[in-house]
């Protein structure tokens, strides 16, 4: 039987106005979770260099849990199994964001820890002989440098954050990938439809690298 496939170019780029109603839950869901996750980071990427072992090692598990676990099982295990624990049920939203805070806030912390150990320990002595404390010294002269190293490896985390939404789809958030399987249920435009949905997330992944090579050029972030 001779069988000939016809891409459908209508149909894909018809589409289209119905896949850019995901892009708001997946880009809010994205964000939020990094913000979150950012803080996260933050906490436990200082507490990863404590001199203190009783402060790195709930650190140290807390990156190594989940960094080792796939996020989709953990978006299933906080949209699914806390509610038994929580005994009430968890909007699919909150728990997109959950996942990604959770997730991205584990690789931010090493992150961290790798920008703040980057700075030589010069620095750290400078500020202390001009009659800064510790505290002082971090937060004016380490942590500001550190900062900026940070930027590219973030805006990276972003970029797999990004991509890492699209499997929210299985706990129904209406992201970019949810709008396209309710769309091909209705129109059976699999192949065009998918093909749309991939060509979005280039389009926004492919902004947030463009403006992280922008900050480069000027020389905003690394060094």
């Amino acid at each position: 039987m001779d069988v000939t496939f016809q891409f459908d170019w209508q149909a894909a780029f018809a589409s289209i106005p119905h896949l850019l109603t995901g892009i708001p839950y997946t880009l809010l869901i994205s964000f939020a979770g990094l913000a979150i996750g950012f803080l996260i980071g933050i906490v436990f990427g200082l507490l990863r260099i404590s001199p203190s072992r009783w402060l790195r090692l709930p650190a140290v598990a807390y990156i190594e849990i989940f960094r080792g676990t796939p996020v989709l099982v953990q978006v299933l295990f906080i949209f699914y199994g806390l509610p038994q624990l929580l005994g009430g049920p968890i909007n699919a939203l909150v728990a997109g964001i959950a996942a990604i805070a959770v997730n991205s806030g584990a690789y931010i912390s090493e992150i961290v820890r790798g920008g703040v150990q980057s700075i030589e320990r010069g620095q750290r002595e400078a500020g202390l002989s001009l009659g800064l404390s510790r505290r002082q010294t971090f937060r004016y002269i380490i942590w500001p440098q550190a900062f900026r190293r940070m930027i590219p490896p973030l805006g990276n985390q972003g970029i797999i954050s990004i991509k890492d939404t699209s499997l929210f789809s299985v706990i129904g958030v209406g992201e970019l990938v949810r709008q396209g399987q309710v769309y091909i249920a209705t129109t059976f435009n699999a192949l065009e439809v998918y093909l749309m949905v991939a060509a979005l997330y280039l389009v926004i992944t492919l902004s947030l690298s463009f403006a992280l090579r922008l900050l480069e050029r000027k020389g905003l972030v690394g060094q």
